[in-house]
């Protein structure tokens, strides 16, 4: 399977990534992007199974990577990574067409609970 991690942290697409492998899903491909136009340009080429995504981004943000996806008619399994966590935001990502949305600070727990039906 292959997994793409964007946020404009690089240290936070490296938590991402290391709490992935505790919640026991290494073995995947991973590959990361630091904004959303870098993954639009990723995906195009090689589209990933599943994209974890923050919401807040320069260039282009995770909300306008899901519009772009949809308008291409690119259908990838899309959730979000944020600290944008209230209900408004939880009913917002739905309603894009995003599969869930994890709140920072996250879990290895919490990874298993909303990836696990994502990640085979």
């Amino acid at each position: 399977m292959n997994i793409m991690v964007v946020d404009d942290s690089l240290a936070m697409r490296l938590i991402v990534m290391k709490t992935l492998r505790e919640a026991g899903f290494d073995g995947h491909d991973i590959i990361q992007a630091e904004d959303g136009a870098k993954a639009l340009e990723a995906i195009r080429e090689e589209e990933p199974d599943l994209v974890l995504c923050d919401w807040n981004m320069p260039n282009m943000t995770g909300p306008e990577l899901l519009e772009a996806l949809k308008e291409e008619g690119i259908n990838v399994k899309f959730g979000f990574v944020t600290t944008e966590a209230s209900e408004e935001m939880r009913s917002k990502a739905s309603e894009m067409g995003a599969r869930f949305l994890i709140a920072k600070p996250f879990t290895p727990e919490t990874f298993q609970e909303k990836l696990g039906p994502y990640i085979n």
